[in-house]
């Protein structure tokens, strides 16, 4: 299924069914009565978070959906059944925003809801009530009322849904870093990989399990270059993803490293992300550098030594072989204890 992080939708709950105007006509009771029942209540759309999708790929195709009507009264004091509500599931990370005219023929848009937890739910549009049957209307000055209120009339609204993914882990690095080889060798994801840029041009999303069936979440974020903030190249398509993920684990190819200054390299991409959200740049991060499989044993002794007289702490790995990778791991794990401790 195509990745889409972004749709327009319209919503329509059910009108109230109409109260019903009736008169009792039975032999044995010549002046029986108002007998009408009330109409049923319209159903109500419900927007539902759910962990089953992962994209908004289907609202692209479908952008309308309405509950049904509820049904008129009848005599005999028959009321008119209630239709059922629409329940509408949405990928859990779903911002929702209601798109409002103005009189003046301009829109905005005012926030609605954050589904942040499988299950949420939210009433977007409530069913109209039934009206009355003349029944109800029946009084010491008017005992054959002939006259029943109609349904309440429906609410419609015009939404705007924005994905942005809920992970623990969000995998940063330039275009052909192996963040896909990555996930692909820690979790089930298969991602596409191949060896030129932006082979992954939508966000994947990996699982992992540890030995006390705990699960981490992992986004692998498509490549970004310098000036994504300003939308170069994938820029802030899905920079809006890093948001919701609790730390970053920072990958750097071996091939692009700086061999005087090893770590200078995540500087760059730590910069976009402060220029695009101050408070991304704050997440806790772990820096990578991988392919460490392209370098003999004496460049890759220097590169660590170089990293060790600056004080900073780098996992080597070689996300082709494994090299590595089980300590970036228990690190991973270590990061996401903590913040569970927080």
């Amino acid at each position: 299924m195509k990745f889409v992080d972004e749709a327009t939708i319209k919503v329509a709950s059910g009108k109230g069914g109409n109260g019903c105007a009736s008169l009792r006509r039975e032999a044995n009771l010549p002046k029986g009565g108002p007998d009408g029942g009330d109409g049923g209540k319209g159903g109500d759309v419900i927007l539902r978070g759910s962990e089953r999708l992962m994209s908004l790929y289907d609202f692209r195709l479908k952008r309308h959906y309405t509950a049904k009507n509820g049904e008129s009264g009848m005599g005999r004091d028959r009321y008119g059944k209630a239709a059922d509500d629409l329940i509408v599931d949405l990928p859990v990370g779903t911002l929702i925003f209601e798109i409002i005219e103005e009189e003046d023929g301009t829109t905005r848009e005012e926030f609605v809801a954050d589904l942040v937890e499988d299950g949420t739910e939210i009433v977007i549009c409530k069913g109209g009530d039934g009206g009355r049957g003349n029944l109800h209307f029946k009084s010491s000055v008017n005992r054959t009322p002939r006259y029943a209120e109609p349904g309440f009339p429906a609410e419609e609204k015009q939404l705007r849904l924005e994905l942005k993914i809920l992970a623990d882990v969000g995998l940063l690095g330039l275009p052909s870093a192996g963040k896909s080889t990555f996930i692909s060798k820690v979790s089930a994801a298969r991602p596409k990989i191949a060896a030129y840029p932006f082979t992954t041009l939508v966000p994947n999303l990996g699982v992992i399990e540890n030995d006390d069936f705990k699960r981490m979440v992992i986004a692998d974020i498509p490549g970004l270059i310098e000036g994504a903030s300003e939308g170069r190249g994938l820029g802030i398509t899905f920079l809006k993803h890093v948001e919701r993920t609790r730390f970053l684990v920072h990958i750097l190819a071996a091939e692009d490293v700086n061999r005087d200054d090893p770590t200078d390299g995540y500087a760059m991409l730590n910069q976009e992300l402060r220029e695009y959200n101050a408070e991304i740049a704050l997440k806790p991060q772990i820096q990578v550098i991988n392919k460490i499989d392209t370098l003999s044993a004496d460049e890759l002794a220097d590169m660590k030594a170089k990293v060790a007289a600056a004080g900073e702490t780098v996992f080597f790995i070689s996300a082709l072989t494994g090299e590595g990778v089980d300590e970036l791991l228990a690190e991973m794990w270590r990061q996401l204890a903590l913040l569970d401790e927080e």
